[in-house]
């Protein structure tokens, strides 16, 4: 009789330990949802500010229409990647995608602010002073919310290849979530502007 109690209660101590590693890992996969609604909020705020900041140019800049369309189209592509990924953060191909739309995005309003930079009328035209601001401060709060993204990313990827966690994750689906790394090289390279 007390043998069954024993197997019994190591039965019930492991039913419950592999519900806690579970939870765990529902926690973790969550918080990473979370992180990335965050980077999203910041990011449809950017996308927001584009078209605000071309269409303030656009009297000084008329010439440069290609420039102007160019920054549109990036941050048009760089929306549609983030509704595809809001949809899905632990999507690596979603992930993916984005950075890379990111980082078109940034090449073009590279491109564009050093163009921006041979019109002083329009450098020191308040309006554009004002969006320039507010896009280099969300452009801060977009590198905060992605490195909580990406340190909760690195948590769950952690916890999820560690044993015997890996046996629970492997088993009831819970994928590699993806970091979100934004990395152009052609925005490294010192932009060329042209006279």
């Amino acid at each position: 009789m007390s043998g069954g109690l024993i197997v019994l209660g190591v039965i019930a101590v492991l039913v419950i330990y592999l519900i806690v590693i579970y939870n765990g890992l529902v926690a973790l996969r969550n918080k990473i949802e979370n992180g990335f609604s965050q980077i999203d909020v910041q990011l449809q705020r950017r996308y927001d500010l584009i078209p605000n900041l071309v269409e303030t140019a656009k009297g000084y800049m008329a010439h440069e229409r290609e420039t102007l369309e160019a920054v549109i189209q990036a941050r048009n592509a760089a929306q549609s990647a983030a509704k595809r990924a809001e949809g899905n953060p632990i999507d690596g191909a979603a992930i993916r995608d984005l950075a890379g739309a990111e980082a078109v995005l940034g090449s073009a309003m590279g491109k564009f602010f050093a163009l921006a930079e041979a019109y002083p009328d329009l450098k020191a035209n308040q309006n554009m002073m004002q969006l320039q601001e507010e896009l280099a401060s969300t452009e801060n709060r977009i590198a905060f919310a992605r490195q909580a993204y990406n340190d909760a990313v690195m948590h769950y990827n952690t916890k999820r290849e560690s044993f015997p966690d890996l046996l629970i994750a492997n088993n009831f689906g819970f994928k590699e979530a993806q970091m979100l790394e934004l990395e152009d090289k052609e925005a490294r390279q010192a932009i060329k502007v042209k006279f």
